[in-house]
């Protein structure tokens, strides 16, 4: 858990997700922004980068000249709980997540950052970082039973070392992985 800037980010629970998108985050725009980190997968900074046009056809498109290794393209499905949140927001045509005030094309992760700190705030949950929803929605891919490759192609991770890391084991998995042994 991350304490004062240090660590990784949180692993949300289903619970504190609900109370971040339905008391903590209070704009439509806030609650988009961190919608996609979560049902992509993505970093807030690949969110950030997004333009309306990458909307098309019920998928997102992660433009490889946005993404951290700018190696490659990546296209996630929208499902039903990120398009509500998106069918929410009205952005004008450009920057999905355009500048305050005119001062930047885009919303800065700086900005992004203090919303996220005022929403948890709000609601009162520590240890909470932007990178926390890219770290909830894989390790939650993952409990889920989905192969590692799926998950390193919609996350866009180089090899899957980097993308095992974070993963979160639950002592439940531990448990029911011990208990699956015998004869």
């Amino acid at each position: 858990m991350k304490v004062a800037g240090n660590g990784q980010g949180k692993i949300l629970t289903p619970e504190e997700l609900r109370l971040l998108f339905t008391q903590g985050f209070v704009s439509p725009r806030d609650r988009a922004l961190f919608g996609i980190c979560l049902f992509t997968g993505c970093r807030v900074s690949e969110a950030l980068a997004l333009q309306t046009s990458d909307i098309k056809g019920g998928t997102l498109t992660f433009r490889k000249s946005t993404t951290k290794g700018k190696l490659k393209t990546r296209v996630v499905d929208i499902q039903p709980g990120l398009a509500a949140l998106l069918a929410d927001y009205k952005p004008l045509p450009g920057a999905l997540f355009p500048g305050m005030r005119g001062r930047t094309l885009t919303l800065t992760r700086f900005m992004a950052d203090k919303i996220l700190r005022d929403a948890c705030l709000r609601v009162g949950l520590e240890g909470v970082s932007t990178h926390s929803f890219r770290r909830t929605a894989l390790t939650m891919m993952s409990s889920a039973g989905i192969p590692l490759r799926v998950i390193q192609e919609i996350s866009g991770h180089n090899d899957l070392g980097t993308l095992q890391r974070y993963l979160e084991v639950s002592p439940e998995q531990k448990r029911n992985a011990v208990a699956a042994i015998g004869f």
